[in-house]
């Protein structure tokens, strides 16, 4: 469901076509609820269909701009308030810490050093999006730097524990 109010989220900030929306996605959402073009597309598709969005213009070669509606900016904001998120438990790079004893040391800290680099250029390229946000007041920006920042603190925070954990195998 999240794609959903992801869109519903960015037409809340004005109308966009489903490109606009796609080069949204890529430079802000894509870090935190990542969306092919396609998933897009037919969420667009859903969205009109249960009138959430309508088409409010549309140009050449079929190009469509979709605007939110006052039940779409209603379920929106229901969502943001009411639905407790879903806490995402799971993680199959922990599960192989745990098993980590069935390979030789090296291999283990060869593992734990693989993630920290992983983590470090995430951490990097976020770093990059900065900028973009950067003394910009528009709704997106303010609330993306919020939501990057956590990204960042995360980040960070697993890097180092990475690093840490590959000094405990001895």
């Amino acid at each position: 469901m999240s794609l959903r109010h992801a869109v519903l989220g960015l037409l809340s900030e004005g109308p966009a076509s489903g490109y606009d929306l796609m080069k949204m996605f890529d430079i802000s959402l894509s870090n935190v609820w990542p969306a092919t073009q396609s998933q897009l597309y037919a969420e667009l598709g859903k969205l009109a269909d249960a009138g959430l969005v309508d088409v409010s213009a549309e140009g050449p070669r079929g190009r469509k701009e979709y605007a939110i509606t006052e039940a779409g900016l209603a379920e929106l904001r229901h969502w943001i308030t009411e639905v407790e998120p879903t806490r995402v438990l799971r993680s199959d790079m922990l599960l192989r810490v745990f098993f980590l004893a069935q390979v030789a040391p090296e291999q283990a800290r060869g593992y734990l050093r693989h993630q920290a680099e992983r983590v470090r250029k995430h951490v990097e390229h976020l770093e990059g999006i900065r900028g973009f946000l950067e003394n910009r007041e528009d709704n997106l920006s303010v609330y993306g730097r919020i939501s990057l920042e956590y990204g960042l603190r995360l980040g960070r925070a697993q890097q180092e524990w990475a690093e840490w954990a590959e000094g405990e195998i001895g």
